[in-house]
C-alpha cells in the first residue's frame, strides 16, 4: 500500500516545478514510509510514496514503460491486485517481459495489453494514475468498492491529483476553502459519491476511470451493480459463499511482509480469522483485538452495544490456535490533545460521526505495526449480507429517508445539535438529505417487476454499500495508512458483492437472525458462542472522564473569540450542555454534537479552511 500524488498541466512544462511535486509527494510519507520517487516529463508529474509489501526490492516506484529510449507511459500506484500472477502469467504468455516481481508492473504491462479493459480483469484494492505519453493524457483509476482514496481538483490546464487532500493542498492552486455542499456532507452522515468536502476538489467514484487530457476531463464508469436473477437455491448459494471466501482468503493473505487478522469476536472478523487459520495450517496466524482499560468488568449493556467483545475473541482464539494479542487502550488517552491532532492530519477532514473511535483506531493500528505490515478485516459484511439493525428494525424499513438516519440508530449519527438554527436553515439539511435519497434510491439497480420487500431490501443494501460503506472504508484506510499499516477487506471482494447483492433477502436472512447466509456459510468454523453472538458495532468508551475532557475542550472554545466553528454555533445549546451534570456513564450518542463541533473546529483551524456558505 502505497501514497500517490502529481498533476498535469497542457499549458505549461511542470518539469521546471519539481520542489511542488516534491513537497504533494512527501505529504503521502506516512502512507509510504519504506521509499519515494519522482518522475516528470513536459506535461505530467507523478509522485510515489511506497510501503513496501510485494516484491521489496523490485517494485519501486513511480515505474516507466520505455521503448527505445522513449517513455510510452508511467504508473503511480497505490494498493494490491490479489490476481496479479495470473495476468503475470497471461502477459508473459503475449509477449511481455518483466524486471520485477510486483504487481505494480503487472499493472503497467497490463494498460500497454490491453488499455483501459485491463480494469476489467483486476481483483484487487487500487488506485492509481497512469501517464500514456503517447495519448498524452493521464487516466486516474479506483477500485471497484472504492477501497484505496483518491482524489482530484481540475486546473485551468489539467488536474492536481493525490490519496489524500493533503497531497493536493500542497499544490499552490489549491485552495482551502469549505462550501454549503461540503458543510453539508461534514454535517451529516451520508457519503454523497464524488463530493470532497474541500470546495472544488473531486473524489474518483468507486469503480471509475477518469482521463484528463488536453480538450478536458471526462469520467467513465467501468463497473457498478447490476440487478441480475438469482437461480441458485439455498445450499448452492450457502456453498458459493462459502467458495468465494476461502479463494477470497487466500488470494489476500499473500505477502512478503507479516499479515495477521483483526479480531473483534464478531461474526465478520471470526470468519475472516478462522479461514486465514485454515489456509495457513501449522502456522499460527496472528490476530489482535482492542479493549479499554477496565471495560471488562465497567461494561454496560444498552440498546447498540450488547456485550463486550473480549470473551468472545477469546473463544475464537482458543477455537483456531491463534497467536494473539489484546491491545488495551487508556480512555483518558483517547481524549490528548497530540492523539487528535494526529488523527485530525491523518483524516484531512473534520472527524465527525465517529468520536472516539477515530483515536482508538489510530491507536490500534499503532501497536499492530509493531508487528505486522498487512492486517485482515471483517469491515463490510453488514452491508454485504444485511447485518445492521437498521436492516431489521420496522421505523427504518418505513422511513423515507437513509436507514441509519431513522429511528432508532439516528442517534449514533447525528451531531447538528449545539450548530445555530439558521445555519442549518441556510443550509437546508432537510432538503439536502431528501434529494440525497431520492438520487440513491433512483440509482439502486432492481430487476424487472420486482416489488415489494424484495425491491426494498434490495435498494435498502445499495444505499449501504454506496453511501454507508464508504465512509467505514475511508476511516479505515485513513487510520492505519497513518501508520503505515496495510489492511485488506476480504467482504468488499468484487465478485463476493456481486453475488450477494443478487441473493433474495428471504435466503440471506433464512432463520430469522441478521447475516443467516454468512453463519451458514462459516459454521463449521467457529465456536458456537461466536456464531450465535448478535451483531454488536466497534467498542468505544463509556468512560465519563472522557467526556469530561472534551467538554472541557469546548469550554475553551467558547472562551475563544478566534475559534473558527464560533460563528456556527448556538452557545446558549452548548452552555446548556456544559452545565449538565455528568453521568457515571458517557455514551457514544451522547457524545456526538460535541464530537462535531471539536471536529469541525480543529479541523478549520488546522488547515486554514475559509467558510465561503
Amino acid at each position: 500500500m502505497c501514497g500517490i500524488a502529481g498533476w498535469v498541466d497542457f499549458h505549461r512544462d511542470v518539469r521546471t516545478e519539481t520542489p511542488v511535486l516534491d513537497r504533494m509527494t512527501e505529504t503521502m510519507a506516512c502512507r509510504g514510509p519504506d521509499d519515494a520517487g519522482t518522475w516528470a516529463d513536459a506535461r505530467a508529474a507523478l509522485g510515489h510514496r511506497r510501503l513496501s509489501v510485494i516484491d521489496l526490492e523490485g517494485g519501486r516506484q513511480p515505474m516507466a514503460a520505455d521503448e527505445d529510449g522513449r517513455p510510452l507511459s508511467c504508473l503511480t500506484y497505490s494498493g494490491e491486485v490479489y490476481n496479479f500472477q495470473e495476468l503475470r502469467t497471461e502477459l508473459a504468455a503475449r509477449g511481455h517481459r518483466f524486471r520485477t516481481r510486483s504487481d505494480t508492473e503487472v499493472v503497467l504491462r497490463g494498460h500497454l495489453e490491453w488499455g483501459e479493459g485491463l480494469v476489467d480483469r483486476l481483483n484487487g484494492m487500487f488506485a492509481y494514475a497512469l501517464w500514456d505519453a503517447r495519448r498524452q493524457e493521464l487516466l486516474l483509476v479506483r477500485d471497484r468498492m472504492g477501497i484505496k482514496p483518491l482524489y482530484y481538483f481540475p486546473l485551468s490546464g489539467g488536474a492536481v491529483f493525490g490519496s489524500e487532500p493533503k497531497a493536493l493542498l500542497a499544490h499552490p492552486e489549491v485552495p482551502r476553502r469549505i462550501d454549503a455542499d461540503g458543510m453539508r456532507e461534514v454535517l451529516e452522515m451520508v457519503k454523497t459519491p464524488e463530493q470532497a468536502v474541500f470546495a472544488g476538489m473531486r473524489e474518483v467514484r468507486p469503480g471509475q476511470i477518469v482521463r484528463i487530457r488536453r480538450e478536458g476531463i471526462t469520467r467513465r464508469t467501468y463497473w457498478a451493480l447490476e440487478a441480475r436473477e438469482h437461480t441458485d437455491d439455498l445450499r448452492t448459494t450457502i456453498a458459493a459463499v462459502r467458495s468465494l471466501l476461502e479463494d477470497i482468503v487466500d488470494r489476500q493473505l499473500v505477502a512478503d511482509v507479516p499479515v495477521c487478522s483483526l479480531l473483534s469476536g464478531g461474526l465478520d472478523s471470526s470468519a475472516i480469522t478462522a479461514l486465514a487459520a485454515r489456509r495457513l495450517g501449522s502456522e499460527p496466524v496472528r490476530s489482535f483485538s482492542v479493549d479499554f482499560a477496565d471495560h471488562g468488568t465497567g461494561f454496560r449493556e444498552d440498546s447498540i452495544h450488547g456485550s463486550p467483545d473480549t470473551p468472545f475473541a477469546r473463544d475464537l482464539v482458543r477455537h483456531v490456535g491463534s497467536e494473539h494479542s489484546e491491545i488495551i487502550l487508556d480512555s483518558g488517552e483517547l481524549a490528548d490533545r497530540e492523539l487528535r491532532a494526529a488523527v485530525l492530519r491523518a483524516a484531512d477532514l473534520p472527524p465527525t460521526y465517529w468520536g472516539d473511535m477515530w483515536p482508538s483506531l489510530y491507536r490500534l493500528f499503532q501497536e499492530i505495526r509493531k508487528e505486522s505490515t498487512v492486517a485482515l478485516s471483517g469491515e463490510s459484511a453488514d452491508e454485504v449480507f444485511g447485518g445492521y439493525p437498521w436492516f431489521h428494525t420496522p421505523e427504518a424499513l418505513k422511513a423515507d429517508t437513509f436507514p441509519w438516519l431513522a429511528a432508532p440508530t439516528r442517534a449514533l449519527f447525528d451531531g447538528k445539535g449545539l450548530f445555530s438554527p439558521s445555519l442549518l436553515e441556510k443550509l437546508d439539511m432537510p432538503g439536502f438529505l431528501r434529494d440525497s435519497h431520492a438520487q440513491a434510491m433512483a440509482e439502486a439497480p432492481v430487476l424487472p417487476g420486482e416489488g415489494g420487500r424484495e425491491r426494498l431490501m434490495r435498494r435498502l443494501t445499495y444505499l449501504n454499500l454506496t453511501r454507508f460503506n464508504q465512509a467505514l472504508l475511508d476511516r479505515k484506510d485513513r487510520m492505519s495508512m497513518a501508520v503505515g499499516l496495510e489492511v485488506r477487506v476480504p467482504f468488499c471482494d468484487h465478485r463476493l458483492v456481486e453475488y450477494a447483492y443478487n441473493v433474495p433477502w428471504e435466503m440471506k436472512s433464512f432463520d430469522g437472525q441478521e447475516k443467516s447466509l454468512l453463519r451458514a456459510a462459516v459454521s463449521d468454523l467457529l465456536p458456537d458462542s461466536v456464531l450465535k453472538r448478535v451483531k454488536s458495532p466497534y467498542p468505544t468508551t463509556q468512560d465519563p472522564g472522557y467526556e469530561g475532557a472534551l467538554r472541557a475542550e469546548a469550554a475553551a472554545v467558547l472562551e475563544d473569540p478566534d475559534a473558527p466553528v464560533l460563528p456556527l454555533l448556538d452557545t446558549a445549546a452548548v452552555r446548556a450542555l456544559l452545565d449538565t451534570p455528568l453521568g457515571d456513564t458517557s455514551r457514544k450518542y451522547d457524545r456526538m454534537n460535541l464530537e462535531t463541533v471539536l471536529g469541525l473546529n480543529g479541523w478549520l483551524s488546522a488547515y486554514s479552511v475559509s467558510i465561503e456558505l
